[in-house]
């Protein structure tokens, strides 16, 4: 009986422990999502395909380096990059550091290299991957590419909401259109 009682407990702390992450994790998304400060990312993505994550767009961004006079960054290691809004309303780097800011908002992202030429430190965002429905994926591609044709300038970006050093990518947009509502026009 003891027994029975102690095997089921276990089983019942297994079980709310397998919950609790998974809803953790979107909680904590959708409270980038709903508290953070959204920022537009210039992008220029491309239609890769991975058979266990399935389709999706990955992103490059504009803003992928900052001067800088430190010369020991490693690649791979942690950056911490504070964010500003340009004249045209897209994300821009005003500051990099080794660790968090405390005043201002700020994305954690991992160092690629240092270019000692150009006296920049050159770093990769967390946010790459936009996943899309399968059949929409390679219609996105297209349409991105004709949109970068297009005689209007910055008119491919990512939606990111940044809250406490966490970002969450919510959509990508061609024109002010939401990429898969962009596709279905088309």
């Amino acid at each position: 009986m003891m027994k029975t009682i102690y095997t089921v407990s276990i089983f019942l702390v297994l079980v709310l422990a397998q919950l609790f992450v998974p809803v953790r994790m979107i909680f904590d998304q959708e409270k980038v999502l709903t508290k953070g400060v959204a920022y537009k990312f210039k992008t220029q993505p491309v239609d890769p395909s991975d058979p266990f994550k399935g389709k999706y767009i990955y992103l490059n961004f504009e803003i992928n380096a900052a001067p800088s006079k430190d010369t020991t960054w490693v690649h791979g290691t942690p950056i911490y990059i504070a964010l500003a809004t340009d004249s045209l309303g897209f994300a821009k780097v005003n500051a990099i550091s080794r660790i968090a800011f405390d005043d201002s908002d700020y994305v954690q992202a991992k160092v690629d290299y240092y270019n000692n030429y150009q006296k920049t430190v050159h770093f990769s965002f967390p946010f790459t991957e936009f996943y899309m429905n399968e059949a929409k994926a390679y219609d996105a591609e297209v349409a991105h590419v004709n949109a970068q044709r297009d005689s209007l300038p910055n008119n491919t970006y990512a939606l990111v909401y940044v809250l406490d050093g966490k970002a969450v990518l919510d959509n990508v947009f061609i024109n002010e259109t939401p990429i898969t509502d962009y596709v279905e026009k088309e």
